[in-house]
């Protein structure tokens, strides 16, 4: 008779996971398209509204700085949509914003989604944490499934 760890031969063991994985938040790329769009129409708009003595009192000056302001905005809304969490068989790699961080499977101690925290955190070995905002719990279970994969990935991948 098998040991309690060791699988039975009537029961095969699971697949292993397909990897690369790549988890992306749903919710935040929603909403930035949304904002992208609705500040695009509400711009348009406005400026269509005016009369030409009106828009001609515009300066070079003051469009520059509205265009800036957008570019602004532009890259806000593109640095959270990048947030991506990618699991490979060699490393985990986080992606916040504009900073990438390279883990090893060996320096993750613990994936944690705490009851109203925002996104993913992950413990590392060396007593520090950081946060995984590609995998936010604003998208429900599947954010839920994703912590387990990740748990899963990191007993195996550690062995």
């Amino acid at each position: 008779m098998p040991a309690g760890s060791e699988p039975s031969p009537e029961e095969p063991e699971p697949p292993p996971l397909p990897l690369p994985r790549t988890w992306r938040p749903l919710g935040p790329r929603i909403v930035a398209a949304v904002l992208v769009v609705g500040l695009v129409v509400v711009c348009t708009m406005s400026w269509l509204s005016f009369d030409a003595e009106t828009q001609a009192k515009f300066t070079l000056f003051e469009k520059l700085t509205l265009a800036f302001i957008a570019l602004l905005i532009l890259v806000c809304v593109h640095a959270i949509t990048r947030s991506r969490v990618t699991a490979t068989r060699d490393r985990l790699t986080v992606v916040n914003g504009y900073r990438r961080r390279d883990l090893a499977w060996a320096q993750i101690v613990a994936v944690r989604l705490p009851r109203g925290a925002p996104w993913v955190r992950l413990d590392l070995s060396d007593g520090s944490e950081i946060s995984a905002m590609g995998i936010q719990a604003s998208d429900g279970a599947s954010a839920r499934t994703a912590v387990r994969t990740l748990r899963q990935l990191a007993t195996e991948l550690t062995r």
